[in-house]
């Protein structure tokens, strides 16, 4: 039966590459893979410029509204913004569906006062954002104009979207928000274009992020001797999460980013956070540690209410992040064709993991996988973030042609 199973496999990856192949030499598809690599210089000025308009957590709407206008310009249809701020545009095809959604995400991880201008040094843009996910944002550009250009049709319809909340405590809201409300049952396919070079990533690590904070009466370190401590509850808390075994496959990691709490070295505190981050590529150990880190909390309370009798102390857990885990299969058609497509441009079809807004789908079963934007990249959420513009056109046409393939 493997052998069998594998035999279908590896016929269907044929016939996927052969597909991908035939449907490059179409004329329309052949003119607006001309078109990408010829308006690539373009939309490289585009990603500088639209770059230097800061996203900042939560404070998308500058960028978002330029994009509104360029979706418009473009010639997309039904463009709007919906109440997560995500700017939504459609390419209608033959049929509504399939639908597939086509996204990259508008935020970055860097506050407000970043100094978010972007130099160039040859092939070399520097710059916060020019990576992650500047490069997404201009290859969903280039990919619409080329389609234009090659007056492609398609028997399905691609929507377009430039989404919001994607980074840290982002907690992938827009994503959230298009399978919720703006598009809910209207998505058939996603596809993310996030970062640099051809990756293809299929599996989609969750994650859930707390701050728990402790309190108490507080009191004088000498006078108030004997009453419970906020802190030391929350250091039995760590030293108990310390201990959490975990498996290394599927990989599950976890994590005390912050700490703080206290008003002197001779007082006894009334107040203590930490910030604790919890990771799996699979729901199942995700859930179990999820599970002990509560227990973890709540038994740390207890041991210090008993060790003092006077107090007493409490712990607060707040969620202030979750992102579901999930997977696309490796022998799902999506995956089997992006990698077909991606060999076609001299990727490697090899698949990765990661936390991206694919997330959200993976979790829910609609089949979704992240791209990379070509190119080289380097310094994700670093103010030095570089990338690499050779060849990045190759980028572009992967997207492209994945796109046309996949909306059918």
């Amino acid at each position: 039966m493997r052998i069998l199973w594998s035999a279908l496999l590896f016929g269907a990856g044929i016939a996927a590459a052969q597909d991908a192949t035939k449907l490059a030499e179409d004329p329309a598809v052949k003119a607006a893979l001309e078109a990408a690599e010829r308006n690539e210089a373009h939309f490289i000025e585009e990603q500088i410029r639209f770059c230097q308009i800061a996203a900042p957590p939560f404070k998308e709407e500058v960028r978002g509204k330029e994009f509104e206008r360029l979706f418009k310009n473009l010639g997309l249809e039904n463009v709007r913004i919906d109440q997560a701020g995500n700017v939504i545009g459609v390419r209608p095809g033959a049929a509504a569906h399939p639908n597939l959604v086509f996204a990259a995400h508008l935020d970055t991880v860097f506050p407000p006062e970043t100094d978010v201008k972007v130099t160039r040094e040859g092939t070399v843009l520097k710059g916060p954002g020019i990576g992650d996910d500047c490069r997404g944002l201009a290859v969903m550009l280039g990919v619409i104009q080329a389609l234009k250009d090659g007056n492609v049709k398609t028997p399905g319809t691609i929507t377009f979207v430039a989404d919001t909340g994607e980074e840290g405590l982002g907690d992938l809201r827009g994503t959230k928000n298009l399978f919720a409300d703006s598009l809910k049952r209207q998505i058939d396919k996603f596809v993310s274009v996030d970062g640099t070079g051809l990756s293809i990533t299929n599996i989609g690590v969750g994650s859930y992020r707390y701050r728990v904070t402790f309190k108490g009466p507080g009191g004088h370190s000498f006078g108030a001797f004997g009453m419970a401590n906020p802190i030391q509850a929350m250091g039995r808390a760590i030293a108990k999460i310390d201990a959490f075994e975990v498996p290394a496959n599927p990989k599950t990691t976890f994590n005390v980013g912050r700490v703080g709490g206290g008003t002197s070295v001779n007082a006894i505190p009334f107040e203590a956070w930490m910030e604790v981050d919890m990771r799996s590529s699979d729901k199942a150990p995700l859930e179990a540690l999820h599970a002990k880190f509560k227990n973890a909390v709540h038994e740390a309370v207890e041991e210090e209410n008993a060790r003092w009798k006077r107090g007493p102390v409490s712990a607060t857990p707040e969620l202030v992040g979750y992102r579901p885990a999930g997977s696309t299969s490796a022998d799902s058609a999506i995956v089997i064709t992006a990698v077909s497509v991606s060999k076609i441009f001299g990727g490697s079809g090899k698949l990765g993991e990661g936390s991206t807004d694919s997330n959200v789908p993976m979790n829910v079963g609609i089949p979704a996988i992240t791209i990379g934007g070509g190119g080289v990249g380097s310094g994700a959420h670093a103010l030095n973030e570089t990338y690499d513009t050779k060849d990045s056109y190759l980028g572009t046409q992967r997207a492209l042609l994945l796109a046309v393939a996949l909306a059918r």
